[in-house]
C-alpha cells in the first residue's frame, strides 16, 4: 500500500464550537435529504457525495472545514479525499446528522426522517 493520511475526526459538541469560530461545514449528502433536514449553521454548503468529485474546488484551502453527512460515513470518505487533494484543515464529524439531531443541535426540517438510524451509543455516552 502507499502513503495514507488519516483524516482527524471531531464529535458534534467540537464541531458547534468549530462553527461558532467561523468554520465551514459541507454536508455530502443528496439534494433530497438536505431538504427534508439540514443542519441549521450560518456557514455550511451542501456538495452531494455523487457530485463530489466536480465540485471539490468549490470548498476554500485556507478554512477550517468539517465534513457532515447522515451517519459520518461519507463525509469521512469525502475528507479523505480532499486530504489526498493537498486540504490541511479538514475534519470529519463523527456520527453525522443522527448525532447531531441526538445532541439537540439545532436543524431545519423534519428530524424524523432519522427514525431506525442505528445508534452507536446512548445519549449519556456521547460527546
Amino acid at each position: 500500500m502507499g502513503n495514507q493520511t488519516l483524516v482527524r475526526e471531531i464529535c458534534p459538541t467540537t464541531t458547534q464550537e468549530w462553527v461558532k469560530k467561523g468554520a465551514l461545514l459541507v454536508d455530502v449528502r443528496e439534494k433530497d435529504e438536505v431538504s427534508a433536514l439540514a443542519f441549521d449553521v450560518l456557514n455550511i454548503i451542501n456538495i452531494p457525495l455523487s457530485e463530489f468529485e466536480e465540485r471539490f474546488y468549490e470548498i476554500p484551502k485556507d478554512k477550517d472545514v468539517v465534513m457532515v453527512c447522515k451517519d459520518g460515513g461519507r463525509s469521512l470518505r469525502a475528507a479523505g479525499f480532499l486530504v489526498n487533494h493537498g486540504y490541511t484543515n479538514v475534519v470529519n464529524m463523527q456520527h453525522g446528522m443522527a448525532r447531531w439531531v441526538q445532541k439537540g443541535f439545532p436543524t431545519k426540517g423534519n428530524t424524523s426522517v432519522l427514525t431506525g438510524s442505528d445508534s452507536c451509543c446512548s445519549a449519556s455516552g456521547c460527546c
